[in-house]
């Protein structure tokens, strides 16, 4: 019981991973300057490591430069994680300090101020005109190792506190969990008419020329199975095979479909979409409300739809050379873009008269530029929108006043005008 503890203690202490490169540190300086000094300077000579003088300079700078970058690693580590707590949950805090990655950045920076420290006890040791060559180029390249870390260190901390990269980490560790609690006896079952995902992960781009290809040369047609922006979790159909499955080599084809633990803006533009929905409904949650936020977002959608009501839309469907087709892809079409830009705004806005009336004025300047097959969309956005805000409001009156169509949301309605009423 006492060695499960301790192994438990060890596995979620911060500190157990630097200490121990900190103590490799130590060791490689022992047997860096036993090589020195069984060899001297004749193994790396002064022209590469420099004089007396110059290197314990520099490894004074190294190590004074070390305890500076630690301390403000550590510092900002610390912030981040309690904004990370704050944000999403306090209890992803354990899962940020047990992140192997971030303690051997740690360790490396520590272990590099070790070092170095150690490497100029020795230079001021030797004889005066020597320098331990050996010793000092490592310390050298601990610095050098040590700037590369850095930008890693940073790259690293800017996704794992992202949203997606939080969840990733807890989700990772997760499955890792399930899989040693819950070991699978047998592998699944092959589907020959399903190509399955081999990971999890978003659909964030796939390689249309080389899919319909692949198609093309088994005789079959592959119908894409997640809309670009749905999540596929691991074993699940990417692709359904319609012809000759046995031809087709599925682990080519699964690995020709990105997967990303986020969704972006290269072949998914829904998902600006998206993103401009989400600080739309920030501005109009409670208790901190900021209608002119959201107002500015709705002009953005406004904008963007305004270009789509007219154009055409992709059919999904992939020819080869022949004209067969041979590579189905789910799209999404002009109901679901409208739906997707003020399904949820309609609903989140209704108490705000500055959202109900700007996304009044855009469904209505829409309702000039879209065909007439692509208008009830909108029209069912406007009886959304009303439905939602006499809910909202029991004077008949705030009703009126919140259905006006205002640009502004409150600056250049019909009703702001010389001798209107606020109310109507």
């Amino acid at each position: 019981m006492v060695s499960l503890r301790f192994r438990h203690r060890l596995r979620a202490s911060l500190w157990i991973t630097p200490l121990l490169c900190v103590l490799a540190s130590i060791a490689l300086s022992l047997v860096t300057v036993a090589i020195d000094r069984r060899f001297g300077d004749r193994l790396v000579p002064v022209s590469i490591t420099g004089s007396p003088d110059a290197v314990s300079n520099i490894l004074s700078t190294i190590a004074s430069a070390m305890v500076t970058l630690t301390t403000l690693v550590l510092t900002v580590t610390t912030v981040a994680v309690q904004l990370a707590m704050g944000q999403f949950s306090p209890r992803i805090v354990r899962a940020l300090l047990q992140d192997r990655s971030s303690q051997l950045a740690y360790g490396l920076f520590a272990s590099t101020f070790t070092f170095a420290i150690l490497a100029l006890r020795e230079v001021n040791a030797v004889d005066g005109s020597a320098v331990p060559g050996v010793t000092v180029l490592v310390a050298y390249l601990l610095m050098l190792a040590s700037i590369a870390a850095l930008f890693l260190y940073i790259h690293h901390s800017g996704n794992a506190l992202r949203a997606a990269g939080l969840i990733d980490l807890v989700g990772d560790n997760l499955r890792e969990q399930l899989n040693r609690k819950y070991p699978a006896t047998a592998p699944p079952p092959a589907r020959p008419g399903v190509v399955a995902s081999p990971e999890p992960g978003l659909v964030v781009d796939l390689d249309r020329p080389a899919l319909v290809a692949a198609a093309s040369e088994a005789g079959c047609a592959l119908e894409m199975v997640p809309l670009m922006g749905d999540f596929v979790p691991g074993g699940a159909p990417l692709f359904r095979v319609n012809g000759g499955p046995d031809r087709l080599d599925h682990t080519r084809v699964a690995g020709l479909v990105v997967l990303a633990a986020e969704r972006t803006h290269g072949d998914d533009p829904a998902y600006g979409f998206r993103k401009l929905v989400d600080i739309a409904e920030r501005g109009l949650a409670q208790p901190f409300t900021d209608p002119t936020t959201a107002v500015m977002v709705i002009d953005r959608l406004h904008d963007c739809l305004r270009h789509l009501a007219t154009r055409d839309f992709p059919s999904g469907q992939h020819r080869d050379g022949s004209g067969e087709v041979r590579l189905i892809e789910r799209t999404l079409g002009w109901d679901g873009y409208v739906r997707l830009a003020f399904d949820e705004l309609c609903l989140a806005g209704a108490a705000s008269p500055q959202a109900s009336r700007r996304i009044r004025a855009a469904l209505e300047d829409l309702l000039t530029v879209a065909p007439p097959e692509r208008q009830p969309a909108l029209h069912r956005q406007l009886d959304v929108l009303v439905a939602a805000v006499d809910h909202s409001y029991e004077d008949q009156r705030d009703r009126r006043a919140a259905l006006v169509a205002d640009q502004q949301g409150i600056g250049s309605g019909g009703d702001l005008g010389a001798g209107a009423g606020c109310r109507g």
